[in-house]
């Protein structure tokens, strides 16, 4: 945690603020005033990053549509100063370089605190949107791993000063800074280069579930296990493969003025809660801040999926995130900082560079 990165101290915290929560009963239309309401409320408790879940179907049987996630993020960039913006993007339904401009545009328009989350929606019906036919494991796991390989060099392909604006020739770029990155993978090529600038972070946050085993390639890995121990155990796994922070994935059910497990029995009722293998708490918030304390010895962050983030969400803004920073555990994010100042993840130096001369 905090002697092993140079990030704000104590644990990082993020927020999955999809639709009226992660319970299948809150599912609800996004409307641009419940997406503000939510992203202004997380930023003033003091979480480091939203997510945003995303499909290429809407969830669930009779649901409405939802606004696409980076266009999401895209919308609260401007609202927000210093949380972090994560959309989920599909490998298998978005082209490679659309993707990767898209997220570097919205790192631009963030000002730096753009964050990818990937997802890979790989069933049958998800496809079809799009035209494909059902990928196999492999192929899957080999195409995540290609997409993610294509955007990182596209956010290089642009160098740093590759914008020169300079008035008098009327050249406003040096095109010897801009390069093709010529990617071949498995299924698609990419020629290059991005036409957007380098983002401000240089790379883009990357977010990976763990279950898509592509931790060598994540900026952050998230796991979800049902217990303590499990998640400790494919922490040390992640860490092993490089990944640089490690979150664990909590769904959430808090006591309000109705105790969490009425909460939960009447959410249940209109919707029984599927597995998702994630930990799991229900009850009060001085024992969810206990879990988050026992986590912390082992995890660099935490996702938290509310309930139902109209009632969950206040109780973690006013009792959870202001015990854990008591207890030195938590500390919210600057403005203006980037995402990546945040978590203490370096701004990577670009592959296309030339290397700074040897004194001798």
């Amino acid at each position: 945690m905090t002697d092993r990165h140079t990030g704000l101290p104590g644990l990082h915290l993020a927020l999955e603020a999809d639709g009226g929560g992660a319970h299948p009963a809150t599912r609800a239309a996004v409307t641009p005033k419940a997406l503000r309401q939510t992203a202004v409320a997380a930023e003033q408790a003091g979480f480091a990053l939203v997510t945003f879940a995303d499909a290429p179907l809407p969830p669930g049987t009779g649901s409405v549509g939802r606004i696409e996630a980076g266009a999401r993020a895209a919308y609260l960039s401007l609202l927000t100063d210093r949380i972090g913006l994560a959309p989920t993007l599909h490998i298998t339904t978005t082209e490679p370089f659309h993707l990767a401009t898209q997220l570097a545009s919205l790192d631009h328009a963030s000002h730096g605190r753009a964050a990818w989350l990937v997802g890979a929606a790989a069933d049958a019906a998800a496809l079809a949107t799009v035209g494909r036919e059902p990928v196999p494991a492999g192929a899957l796991r080999r195409e995540t791993e290609d997409v993610v390989d294509t955007a990182r060099a596209l956010w290089d392909s642009w160098e740093d000063d590759a914008v020169v604006k300079d008035v008098a020739t009327g050249r406003y770029l040096d095109a010897d800074r801009v390069h093709h990155i010529d990617f071949e993978g498995a299924s698609f090529t990419v020629k290059g280069p991005l036409i957007t600038p380098r983002p401000p972070q240089g790379q883009v946050v990357v977010l990976a579930p763990d279950a898509l085993e592509i931790d060598e390639r994540a900026d952050v890995v998230l796991v979800g296990r049902p217990a303590p121990a499990a998640v400790a155990a494919r922490v040390d796994a992640a860490r092993e493969a490089g990944a640089p922070l490690v979150f664990a994935e909590v769904e959430v059910v808090l006591d309000t003025a109705v105790p969490a497990a009425d909460r939960l029995a009447a959410l249940d009722r209109t919707a029984p809660r599927p597995e998702s293998g994630r930990l799991r708490h229900t009850g009060s918030p001085e024992q969810l801040t206990e879990l988050l304390a026992e986590l912390a010895q082992f995890v660099d962050g935490i996702r938290l999926h509310p309930a139902v983030l109209a009632d969950d969400l206040p109780v973690l803004a006013e009792q959870v995130l202001p015990a854990l920073a008591a207890a030195g555990l938590h500390q919210p994010p600057r403005p203006g900082d980037t995402l990546r100042t945040t978590l203490g993840l370096p701004r990577p130096a670009n592959r296309f560079a030339a290397a700074p001369a040897a004194h001798a």
